[in-house]
């Protein structure tokens, strides 16, 4: 028969190493060898049994300090795999990973979360709004008091017999898992109620009064705790999601904190300059034009933007001017327009070559 290995060998640390140290060298390897995983495998089983015994005797300063001085033989018969349920080590490192949590331990579902879609204007999304909302969502079943039994009783669950949970055993230790029937609660329903059908809940309508942040923007979610579906057997609610939709706007656009417009301005405005009124979040405001302004030129607002979500900081607009080109001149204006143009030694003969007449001339002469 061959011998065992050193313990900290199994576990791959030094014989110093303290109890945080070892319960992550064996976590490591169990995740590594479980049988779970590795069905089937021999192997894989003997590595996770080793493993097991090693942290077992490690994981006791008195059988450490035993092996530490005489080996082996100083915790020979003391390893707990004959009298000790190897589910108690999973519930330290594990939990219920693999189902090892402790004997008798009931499962309180939390309820599931909802989502709900809210569609708001811009100026809504800016600067923050207060809407109610109706929710469909499961309430307690006021008739059997949530137990789903007509009798509002419930019976114990005759495969786990109340433990919320079924073992079985999986080569040399025993696996626990929760139970199917009772979905791992421990008490059935022998007489469904006949509003809920033994579910314990029935389907509302929750009217909930849902405050949004000022500088929301689409995919933003509001979370309003507790207020999901609620849980089974007493267990905890779920959360509710209100997930925003911002309406487009006419005149503006945001990007980020930052919002966009454009304004138009007569040739007149844009070459004299002028003092117009601009649209922004807050109303009109006034905006000065310089004389000889581009089309496309952008102008900044500062502090006109959208608000920043949990701060008192605010976003910029800019607003980009468009030169419109004057239509269905009268005779005095396109007269006043060709002085203009005279004057100014612009050729505005109709007579005269074109762009691409002068163009093919110039390709020409090279």
């Amino acid at each position: 028969m061959a011998s065992k290995r050193d313990y900290y060998e199994v576990l791959g640390v030094e014989r110093n190493a303290d109890a945080d140290a070892l319960k992550k060298a064996f976590r490591k390897l169990a995740m590594q060898h479980h049988p779970d995983r590795n069905p089937g495998d021999k192997g894989a089983e003997d590595k996770f049994k080793e493993a097991s015994e090693a942290y077992e005797i490690l994981s006791d300063p008195d059988r450490r300090a035993r092996f530490d001085r005489f080996g082996h033989q100083g915790v020979e018969g003391s390893s707990g795999f004959n009298n000790v349920n190897i589910n108690d080590i999973f519930g330290e490192i594990f939990g219920d990973i693999f189902g090892g949590g402790g004997r008798g331990r009931r499962q309180r579902n939390r309820g599931s979360d909802l989502r709900y879609n809210l569609e708001l204007t811009f100026e809504e999304a800016a600067f923050g709004t207060e809407v109610s909302v109706k929710i469909p969502r499961p309430k307690r079943c006021e008739s059997c008091e949530g137990t789903g039994s007509k009798s509002k009783q419930q019976r114990q669950c005759p495969t786990c017999g109340g433990a919320g949970e079924v073992r079985f055993t999986q080569g040399f230790f025993a696996v626990a898992r929760a139970c199917t029937q009772c979905s791992g609660t421990g008490q059935v329903v022998s007489d469904p109620c006949k509003d809920c059908k033994g579910a314990g809940k029935t389907e509302s309508i929750s009217e909930l009064s849902v405050k949004i942040p000022p500088g929301v923007d689409t995919g933003t979610r509001v979370r309003l705790a507790g207020e999901g579906e609620p849980g089974e057997q007493g267990g905890p609610s779920g959360d509710l999601y209100v997930v925003v939709h911002v309406k487009e706007h006419p005149i503006f656009h945001r990007e980020e904190y930052e919002v966009f417009c454009e304004v138009p301005i007569s040739f007149v405005q844009a070459t004299l300059g002028a003092q117009l009124e601009v649209p922004t979040l807050d109303g009109m405001v006034k905006m000065k034009v310089p004389e000889g302004t581009q089309s496309g030129k952008i102008f900044r607002m500062k502090g006109k933007g959208i608000p920043h979500l949990q701060s008192t900081d605010r976003g910029d607009q800019h607003v980009r001017v468009v030169v419109e080109t004057p239509q269905n001149l009268s005779g005095k204006q396109r007269e006043l327009l060709v002085k203009f143009a005279e004057a100014s030694g612009e050729d505005v003969n109709p007579q005269s070559k074109s762009f691409f007449d002068k163009v093919k001339e110039l390709l020409g002469n090279k």
